[in-house]
């Protein structure tokens, strides 16, 4: 059986309290966080951080990872466990998944996740009710057929990065969407309640939308300090 790749999503939420460190030793927590990011993105295919800060008020910015080694996942946790930041950081929510050959396509490979560099990534764990594995082959088929239709024609700017987590994690699915503008997938989102395929979701559930960033320039939003920087100039 052919491997694919390990995709996981890792939220992170700043303790309010360590905003009231000094400027100096919070931009030493920063500096040292981003450094082991920068340490570790060669050891993935992918190593990407967004910001949901103002979003969501559980999860400050987080890191969409690829990679070919299970064994990355965890040594870049424990890696980012020995900075002074990881003391003041908590992880709400942490997503794992890997890449296989759709059922629903001709693909015959696992699909190799290729971020397309777009400014906002969506993410949403995603779970399907148990009565769709019921339908017949040719019935789901024809869903997916309607539901693939309308992503990749009436919006071909929207770029999903669907992963599966059966048996390695509590949802079936994570998906990702690539889009210029948050509005364009809500748009997406509506258009796809009235497909049959939609009727058979069970939860897709909590959604976050990230904006792309250097990892540098994400942690500066957690105390605000580049932009009273930009203020005052």
């Amino acid at each position: 059986m052919e491997t694919g790749q390990y995709v996981a999503y890792t939220y992170f939420r700043v303790d309010p309290a360590w905003r009231r460190l000094p400027v100096e030793e919070r931009a030493a927590h920063k500096d040292a966080f981003a450094e082991v990011i920068d340490e570790f993105a060669p050891h993935f295919d992918h190593l990407r951080s967004y910001s949901t800060t103002g979003v969501r008020p559980d999860s400050d910015f987080f890191l969409w990872k690829i990679t070919q080694r299970y064994e990355t996942l965890g040594e870049l946790g424990a890696a980012l466990n020995a900075t002074p930041l990881a003391g003041w950081l908590e992880t709400p929510y942490n997503y794992l998944a890997t890449t296989k050959a759709s059922q629903y396509t001709s693909a015959r490979k696992p699909r190799k996740l290729t971020p397309q560099g777009s400014p906002y990534l969506v993410v949403y764990p995603f779970v399907k009710v148990r009565p769709w594995y019921e339908l017949s082959a040719g019935d789901r088929q024809r869903a997916m057929d309607e539901h693939i239709r309308i992503g990749r024609e009436e919006f071909p700017t929207i770029y999903n990065h669907t992963s599966y987590s059966f048996g390695i994690d509590d949802q079936e699915f994570m998906t990702a969407f690539e889009c210029d503008e948050p509005a364009d997938f809500m748009h997406l989102m509506l258009r796809l309640r009235d497909s049959e395929a939609s009727r058979w979701t069970e939860r897709d559930t909590p959604i976050f939308v990230g904006q792309h960033m250097p990892v540098r320039e994400a942690l500066a939003r957690l105390d605000g300090v580049g932009s009273l920087v930009e203020d005052r100039n």
